[in-house]
């Protein structure tokens, strides 16, 4: 039967019961099992896997392994993952008691998507929708108020671009911080911009953070 896997984790009870675990080298995939007739967009499966990585959460940080990927046995499993496991493991040892929050903040000023059809190659599209998207940028005062009030408690962040009309920064935090950084939320309401702040989540923008 094939598989989803979630994450990998440092130890086996970590996953277990709330999931398989599998053995890779060192560390342990997170996985829960699909029927065969059953599609990976089927909605009830995809609340099972959002909610067994809300509780698997719960229980330790983990790395998030991006939704879609499928095994068909542990030895496919390990073989998919060994060239990433050394890397894997020194992240979760050097932030395994810290999460993931994210702040999704709309555009002050976004740019229209360009239509496709006024361009006359790929190339000149891609080039147009990049300037879109990178042209975005946040209120100042607000992006002010962020860099006072969120930053600060976080260990690492970046802002990216996701879209022509929105702009995200994410955030590592420790676990000890997630309440501070809700209050910061609370209260960045008062500048009347639109944001989303969620979380927390494992480790995916940091999969790659380095040693402290």
């Amino acid at each position: 039967m094939k598989s989803i896997v979630i994450g990998a984790h440092l130890r086996r009870e970590d996953v277990e019961p709330l999931a398989r675990a599998i053995p890779s080298a060192d560390l342990f995939l997170s996985a829960v099992p699909v029927a065969e007739q059953q599609a990976l967009g089927d909605r009830e499966l995809l609340l099972h896997v959002a909610q067994t990585r809300a509780r698997l959460l719960e229980k330790a940080t983990f790395l998030a392994i991006r939704y879609g990927f499928t095994i068909s046995s542990d030895d496919d499993a390990r073989a998919r993952t060994a060239a990433h496991v050394a890397q894997w493991k020194a992240t979760l040892e050097a932030h395994g008691d810290r999460v993931e929050m994210t702040l999704k903040v709309a555009a002050a000023s976004p740019r229209a998507r360009p239509d496709r059809r006024e361009f006359t190659s790929g190339a000149e599209y891609l080039k147009a929708l990049h300037a879109a998207t990178h042209g975005a940028s946040v209120d100042p005062q607000f992006g002010e108020q962020v860099e006072q009030r969120m930053v600060p408690l976080a260990v690492q962040h970046r802002w990216s671009h996701r879209d022509e009309k929105s702009i995200e920064l994410a955030m590592l935090v420790d676990r000890a911080s997630i309440d501070q950084v809700r209050e910061a939320g609370e209260a960045l309401k008062a500048t009347g911009v639109a944001f989303l702040l969620s979380g927390p989540w494992p480790l995916e923008v940091f999969a790659d953070a380095d040693r402290e």
